[in-house]
């Protein structure tokens, strides 16, 4: 199942540095099976207070695909460049899958348990 992940930058503290992450990491995304979705705007929030700064969406093929992205040898000096150079906020999602019950899909167990 595609995984998503998230990022939103809240500030870049040094843009040589961030220059240099964005050349550098599309080509490790892509060797990974990942693919970038979103970069930046038009966004429009049509529920809630959240405002995301510069949103950055990038799906892989699966979970599996994306942690081993994140957690390789080879991304770590780049996250590590991006960590120093940006202020961010990352989170990873899994899909349901095509075929989960509409249930599922909007997570009304777990909506439910959490109301409880």
């Amino acid at each position: 199942m595609t995984a998503y992940c998230f990022f939103d930058v809240k500030a870049i503290h040094d843009d040589e540095a961030m220059a240099r992450y964005r050349q550098e990491v599309v080509p490790l995304v892509e060797s990974f099976g990942g693919r970038y979705v979103v970069v930046g705007g038009p966004w429009e929030v049509v529920e809630g207070g959240w405002r995301p700064a510069f949103p950055v969406m990038i799906t892989f093929p699966d979970m599996a695909a994306a942690e081993a992205w994140y957690s390789s040898d080879a991304y770590r000096p780049l996250r590590q460049l991006r960590q120093r150079a940006a202020t961010a906020d990352a989170v990873f999602f899994d899909s349901v899958g095509a075929d989960a019950p509409a249930a599922a899909a909007h997570g009304a167990e777990t909506v439910v348990e959490v109301v409880r």
